[in-house]
């Protein structure tokens, strides 16, 4: 009973702690420098994050009163002068800085070397869009790398069965964060390959600040990630989170509930398609079906079958008439050139050495060449004399 009249209660000393900070005037006008981490923007415009140095953190809240006023959107990694007053929150019994005013102050090493690394292996071609490999279709097995705890592979197990029981989920546990993650991580993604021991490979993790998801901008588990003969789908922290591991991948999921279900097809989906697709080609036959039936019916309403003998009559007419026309034309031709043929025998006679022959005349002809004139013969000479009724021979003398 003494006890009990003594103590105070967890509400109360909190308040005493809240109500002693804030009377120091130093605490509630405060101006820190450090690393923001764990960046956290909220819907309703409020930002969460946690400002740090080599030894300590501090938990920093930032109203969206004040977020409007900002000119910069503050990310993990970088560094930060922060003005404000140092307050308990009494629910949680911690103390957080209530930040009034965040200026600049260059990038966390961190968050240099990172974007270092990207610049570099950007230039080595470790991102781009060609060398990306396609998810597979159907899928039989899928291969994931997480911390075989939380919520990460339950999210995936859960989406994967619901959309598709038949596949097989194969969880090769890896460390997801601290010294040595990255090592396993990428031993992880050679022993998938090596073994050929999935279809596509989920690599995932939850949220983190970029201390947490550095194991993912490590160059090891880009170059595996690279070299991985398995399409590989990245979901590692947030949707607003990038990693390395993002840029190399073959393709990118906002959260591990989304790789699975970009990795794992819908199987209702799938199956309201094929039966789409069946409905649609049983319609496309029916259509066919009575597109030939009609044609059909056309074709047996033609002439040609009705009357099949009608056409070959038709042509024997044509040919028939097409016979005369050639034998006009044949007699026609046939008389003309029999006219011009007696005209040039009558030509030909009329010009005809024997007819100057029977008139009484002879030709006189010396080594088979016809002689003109007596001063081509001299005595002795043998002629041939042609008469219309025969030749006779002569000597000149």
């Amino acid at each position: 009973m003494k006890y009990a009249e003594m103590a105070i209660t967890v509400s109360d000393l909190n308040e005493y702690v809240k109500n002693k900070i804030a009377e120091d005037e130093y605490l509630n006008n405060i101006l820190v420098k450090g690393e923001i981490s764990n960046f956290k923007n909220h819907y309703t415009g409020h930002m969460y994050f946690t400002l740090k140095d080599e030894k300590s953190l501090i938990k920093c809240i930032m109203f969206k009163s004040y977020a409007q006023k900002l000119n910069f959107m503050p990310r993990d990694g970088m560094k930060v002068f922060l003005f404000g007053g140092v307050s308990v929150f009494e629910r949680d019994g911690i103390y957080q800085i209530y930040v009034k005013a965040m200026e600049e102050d260059g990038l966390g090493d961190l968050y240099t070397k990172y974007q270092e690394l990207k610049s570099r292996l950007e230039q080595q071609g470790l991102f781009d869009e060609e060398h990306k490999m396609l998810i597979p279709a159907m899928p039989k097995v899928i291969g994931v790398l997480t911390s075989q705890t939380g919520s990460v592979i339950r999210d995936i197990i859960n989406v994967s069965t619901r959309r598709n029981p038949n596949v097989v989920i194969r969880l090769l546990p890896v460390p997801v964060q601290g010294e040595g993650a990255a090592e396993k991580i990428a031993e992880g993604i050679e022993i998938m390959n090596r073994n050929k021991l999935a279809d596509v490979l989920i690599l995932a993790r939850g949220g983190g600040s970029l201390e947490d998801l550095w194991p993912f901008n490590e160059e090891m588990v880009a170059h595996s990630m690279y070299h991985s003969e398995i399409p590989i789908i990245s979901a590692v922290g947030h949707e607003t989170d990038f990693t390395i591991a993002d840029f190399v991948a073959d393709l990118r999921a906002p959260t591990p509930s989304a790789a699975a279900e970009l990795a794992v097809p819908d199987v209702y989906e799938v199956k309201q398609k094929i039966i789409a697709y069946q409905n649609r080609l049983r319609m496309s036959l029916i259509k066919k079906v009575q597109i030939m039936k009609l044609r059909y019916e056309k074709s047996m309403s033609s002439f040609v079958f009705k009357e099949p003998t009608r056409r070959i009559q038709e042509n024997y007419i044509r040919v028939d008439h097409q016979v005369k026309q050639l034998q006009s034309l044949m007699q026609a031709k046939y008389e003309k050139e029999k006219t011009r043929y007696g005209k040039s025998i009558a030509k030909l006679d009329a010009y005809s050495p024997l007819k100057t022959l029977a008139r009484g005349y002879a030709i006189t002809q010396k080594e088979g060449k016809v002689v003109a004139s007596q001063a081509e013969l001299k005595t002795g000479d043998m002629v041939n004399i042609r008469f219309v009724d025969g030749e006779i021979k002569a000597e000149i003398q």
